[in-house]
């Protein structure tokens, strides 16, 4: 008997010291009565519980992802539920397509000595919010393609452009041609709001059939447009844009010897998709 006292004896003090290295364990782990509470329902249950693990591969990648994320702030949202923010999430950049066409109503002599003449365009410009704020407006990059280009000349011209003899300027011609204008930039007043004035100019190229606008000229002439007008906008997608008014200057910037240019005032009209 003697000696299963003494066999006894160290057992029971190593099961007490492994006891109490569990509870202190514990609450150096938690750091709050919850821990105690925790060793307390191990104890009950006769084995400790093992801390939480994701049940998945794709469980611990998602939380590793968003650890990576750089938060922002924290929100508080409906329930009580914790909502995080974070600043790499950016907004898509605003994107427009416009089906146009131009009518010239009238030209003028200031840059061009050409008269007497008419322009008609019709073609696709792609419009992108690229370039911050300037004077209170959004400012967008402008590139414009026009398949459809014609222009209504008198058929009998001096080497300027203008009608010679001036009794026939009514025995009329009319030269097709194309264009495109990859450099261009738009300003756009109110863009959040249904009716959104604007104010660009476009630069490019323009090549017709035969010399204009006189025989002296050149086939390819450098273009420059500038309009201001609104935007209309039907809903979030569709919107309806308006030239008020607008001046298309095209001209050979000598190329040749003679440099007669046509400058006109036109209006527009255009159908738009955001996206």
């Amino acid at each position: 008997m003697l000696m299963a006292a003494c066999l006894a004896l160290p057992q029971r003090a190593l099961g007490q010291q492994g006891a109490s290295t569990g509870y202190s364990d514990s609450l150096a782990t938690d750091g709050s009565a919850d821990g105690a509470a925790a060793l307390v329902g191990s104890g009950a249950g006769g084995e400790a519980a093992a801390p939480a693990q994701p049940a998945t591969l794709a469980e611990m990648n998602a939380g590793a992802e968003k650890a990576a994320l750089p938060a922002m702030d924290l929100a508080v949202g409906g329930g009580g539920q914790v909502k995080e923010i974070y600043l790499d999430r950016e907004e898509p950049m605003k994107q427009e397509i416009i089906v146009e066409g131009l009518i010239s109503y009238g030209n003028y002599l200031i840059f061009a000595s050409a008269y007497d003449e008419k322009l008609f365009t019709a073609g696709v410009e792609y419009d992108r919010h690229s370039w911050g704020h300037f004077l209170g407006s959004e400012m967008d990059y402008v590139a414009e393609v026009l398949p459809f280009v014609l222009l209504d000349k008198p058929v009998s011209t001096d080497i300027y452009g203008s009608p010679r003899p001036i009794t026939q300027k009514n025995i009329r011609e009319y030269v097709p041609g194309l264009g495109i204008s990859p450099i261009g930039f738009r300003l756009q007043w109110r863009s959040a709001k249904k009716i959104r004035p604007y104010l660009e100019a476009k630069g490019g190229v323009l090549v017709f059939t035969k010399k204009v606008p006189s025989t002296e000229a050149t086939y390819e002439n450098f273009s420059l447009q500038s309009s201001t007008g609104v935007q209309v906008m039907l809903n979030q997608r569709w919107g309806l844009r308006l030239g008020v008014f607008g001046d298309f200057h095209f001209s050979n910037s000598f190329i040749v010897p003679i440099n007669p240019g046509l400058d006109v005032m036109n209006a527009s009209l255009g159908l738009s998709y955001h996206f």
